[in-house]
């Protein structure tokens, strides 16, 4: 058996090093989502409310309503308790809310979904993790505790998890594990078929451990699974998994051959002869997103969609759609984090990961990348340089988030638009989507032209590093 306290996988850091990172067992790889067809994902919120920044987000599978029920109401409970709390009206930080999520296995009969839902207060950043499982043949939504037998089963399970936890140091407070299935409310499988348990940050360790996980080998914990247990077991290790590069260079060895990305009707327009404006979508892709295609398609217009990692795993075919439509593919991070809460390695985690998720998906690396919340300093702007992107805001927010009136926000982007603009817009909000037509029609009447954000500047190259808002480089500082 094996024990960490650690990140929930390796950064991908800057290193020289470029021998593989040893296979850790407490380490899940999760399934590619793509394989479960017609998986979508859904947005609680996402944007800032009141002085908070807020990422919510869960996975929607098709023929599973009882899923995605179990799903939004863990993840509105989590966000309900987050605003409930009151933060120092001096703080200097904005508190922030962030849900993450993969598949720990998919086939089937079974499916199992973990969240990690992570928030930071005046105490630091905090993670917890719980997997919910699926199963497909009897539609029946289960905790991780009834992977187990019964209560003997978990009472043994608790007991060999306890006896790991004491070998291991003082940032570990064994005697805090209960036997309980709340406590053991995420549990998964290793490609080996261990039984993989981990635990909320400072659930049974000091904050400073981060993740703590033990790996039970699969001939151990076997007589302790039921029989959906056994099949998730089997699930988790038959199921394709998510390429997972843990470098830079492997990173930059498997996208060597990618060209920059590029809008395939770039050069078509002359910016500096007509009135541009470049509409951009964040978030995406999701539900959404197909309808809005459409209707960019049927009226010729081109955008610029600034997609998130995780997002973009689960719906491929509309990231292939965008650049044979002549859109322009960019990198919007893999979970929406914000960046200048991150060291710089994790800064380079949430845009590698999406970088590669992205460039395997259409062939292409993007070379601008949003941060979350438009929020971003000289050490976010130095990280994308180094990875050949250049960071992009923006001057019109129609602040379409919030708003579920189509006609308001096409109003307002239509008053705000001047030649130039790049528009912050958002494709996962159904009323953004149904106010493109108007917003596409108005604008053409007043002579505009659609264009992806690199054209604005015509011949000039973004350089990567630098910061822009509109048809010209920002003058504003990064905060």
């Amino acid at each position: 058996m094996a024990v960490t306290i650690a990140g929930c996988g390796a950064a991908i850091t800057p290193s020289s090093e470029k021998a593989p990172v040893p296979s850790e067992p407490t380490l899940i790889d999760y399934v590619d989502p793509s394989v479960v067809q017609g998986l979508s994902t859904r947005i609680l919120f996402s944007g800032e409310t009141g002085s908070r920044h807020v990422h919510a987000v869960y996975p929607v599978v098709p023929g599973a309503p009882r899923l995605t029920e179990k799903l939004r109401r863990t993840v509105s409970e989590e966000l309900d308790g987050f605003t409930r709390h009151r933060a120092p009206a001096d703080a200097l930080t904005k508190p922030e809310f962030n849900v993450d999520w993969q598949l720990a296995a998919a086939s089937p009969e079974v499916l199992g979904v973990r969240l990690r839902i992570g928030h930071s207060m005046e105490s630091g950043w905090s993670e917890a993790r719980t997997t919910v499982w699926y199963d497909r043949v009897k539609q029946r939504v289960l905790d991780s505790a009834d992977l187990l037998t019964d209560r003997p089963a978990l009472v043994t399970l608790a007991g060999i998890v306890r006896s790991e936890l004491a070998l291991r140091g003082p940032l570990v407070t064994p005697n805090a594990l209960r036997s309980d299935r709340e406590m053991f409310d995420s549990l998964g499988f290793n490609p080996r078929g261990d039984l993989v348990v981990e635990f909320d940050d400072e659930q049974v360790g000091l904050g400073v451990a981060g993740r703590v996980a033990v790996a039970v080998p699969s001939a151990t914990a076997a007589p302790l699974l039921s029989e959906i247990g056994l099949r998730a077991q089997r699930a988790a290790v038959q199921a394709k998994k998510v390429p997972a590069p843990t470098s830079w260079e492997e990173i930059k060895a498997a996208n060597t051959d990618k060209p920059p990305a590029r809008s395939s009707k770039a050069g078509s327009v002359d910016c500096a002869k007509l009135k541009c404006v470049a509409l951009t979508y964040s978030d995406g892709p999701g539900p959404e997103t197909a309808r809005l295609l459409d209707i960019l398609h049927a009226q010729g217009a081109r955008a610029t969609f600034f997609t998130l990692g995780s997002n973009a795993s689960a719906r491929p075919d509309l990231l292939r759609r965008m650049r044979d439509e002549g859109h322009l593919v960019a990198n919007h991070t893999w979970s929406h984090r914000d960046l200048t809460m991150l060291p710089p390695t994790r800064i380079a985690d949430q845009l590698t990961r999406a970088q590669h998720a992205i460039a395997q998906i259409i062939g292409q690396a993007p070379t601008l990348m949003r941060p979350p919340y438009g929020v971003s300093d000289a050490q976010v702007a130095s990280v994308a340089g180094r990875l050949n992107m250049a960071v992009v805001r923006w001057n019109v927010d129609p602040e379409d988030r919030w708003d579920p009136d189509p006609r308001a926000i096409a109003g307002r982007t239509v008053a705000r638009v001047e030649p130039g603009a790049i528009v912050l817009l958002h494709d996962s909000h159904p009323a953004t989507v149904d106010a493109a037509p108007e917003i596409l029609r108005r604008l053409s009447a007043a002579g505009y032209t659609f264009v992806t954000v690199p054209e604005l500047y015509g011949s000039r190259e973004m350089v990567p590093g630098r910061t822009y808002d509109s048809g010209g480089v920002s003058t504003a500082p990064d905060r």
